[in-house]
């Protein structure tokens, strides 16, 4: 196992709690029947962060780039100043475990002990635990993560969600000007769309980024059965959506599959998406509408009041498909189109 192999040349430093992730998935609502999904209890797991280690300024290699596009990419998610890396090249999974990297500006190290790279503010911290909103917790059990391909996310069909070969179908589409370029896969939870993104070959790196520990170690867990995906550009990465360790403009296509309905504030999230996505660079995502044209007019008054009162005790933000377009519009981007089907919309907006 990689991990094995390679563990043993590291010095381990003390690991601490932080916070958990900021992608919960679940198709709390069936909009095409009586919004009454199956629940679930699910307890919560402390989770350790990961530590970082420490790297020696001058022994440091020059600024990482994403290989394959020639330009600064991985940041510190405190002051976006490009990474220094010491290790090999490369955004597999090998070369980033086997890497460190650390901020210039802020003299913070990240490390990916724990098969993925921590890029969080709250990455190495001892002292200081983040409690965060009931729906971030959702996703920190290792059930959870254990079950979202193994029954959960099956669910959304009756939703109206066509299903992850059609999603991913319809998102290459969408990412046709993309191709070549660098992917990110924002709350990419166990890896469904990431793996099928990076088997595909059609950009040069992969970026599987979630907020949520277990889930990213439940993607390994998968790309491990797979000697070709080990072997891809594709990284694992623990951040936080309103807070994207890239430099700015140096992204060709972000995808968010069924999260901006979790997501703490959307507003944000599609803020940073905007920032770190080049000129010309393309923003797919899924989600589950508030209400859709054909929802009869006597219906979403009731549905208003349950989502507001969803919004006020920090549950799931669905919104209707006029506020998601505002919002992509609010934060600079263009193109805006649309597939709905039921309470299932995979949008697509670009960066001028």
């Amino acid at each position: 196992m990689l991990k094995n192999q390679i563990k043993s040349s590291w010095r381990q430093a003390p690991s601490s709690l932080h916070q958990t992730f900021l992608s919960p998935k679940h198709p709390r609502l069936n909009h095409n029947s009586q919004l009454c999904p199956p629940r679930l209890r699910f307890h919560s797991y402390p989770i350790r962060a990961t530590s970082a280690i420490t790297l020696q300024p001058e022994q440091s290699s020059s600024t990482q780039k994403s290989q394959g596009s020639g330009i600064e990419f991985l940041s510190c998610p405190v002051c976006y100043e490009p990474l220094i890396r010491k290790g090999p090249t490369g955004l597999n999974l090998e070369a980033i475990y086997r890497s460190g990297f650390k901020c210039k500006k802020c003299d913070k190290s990240y490390s990916s002990r724990d098969i993925y790279l921590d890029l969080t503010v709250t990455a190495g911290l001892k002292q200081y635990v983040e409690v965060n909103p009931a729906r971030t917790e959702l996703f920190r059990s290792p059930l959870v993560s254990f079950l979202y391909e193994r029954g959960w996310r099956q669910n959304f069909s009756r939703s109206g969600f066509p299903g992850p070969d059609e999603e991913f179908k319809m998102a290459q589409d969408y990412f046709k000007s993309a191709e070549g370029g660098v992917l990110v896969d924002v709350s990419c939870g166990s890896g469904l769309f990431s793996r099928k993104f990076a088997k595909s070959g059609t950009y040069s790196a992969v970026v599987a980024l979630d907020f949520s520990e277990n889930m990213l170690r439940q993607c390994y867990d998968f790309l491990k059965r797979d000697a070709t995906l080990l072997a891809t550009n594709l990284a694992l990465v623990r951040a936080d959506v309103s807070r994207l360790p890239f430099a700015s403009g140096s992204v060709d296509a972000v995808h968010a599959g069924a999260a901006l309905h979790c997501w703490p504030s959307p507003s944000n999230a599609v803020a940073e998406i905007a920032r770190v996505l080049r000129s010309g660079g393309v923003f797919v995502g899924t989600t589950f509408l508030q209400y859709t044209p054909s929802t009869p007019w006597y219906i979403r008054p009731f549905r208003e009041v349950l989502f507001m009162w969803q919004r006020i005790a920090q549950s799931y933000s669905y919104l209707t498909e006029e506020e998601i377009q505002d919002l992509c519009a609010s934060c600079g981007l263009t193109n805006y189109s649309s597939k709905v089907q039921q309470s299932f919309i995979m949008f697509s907006a670009q960066k001028p």
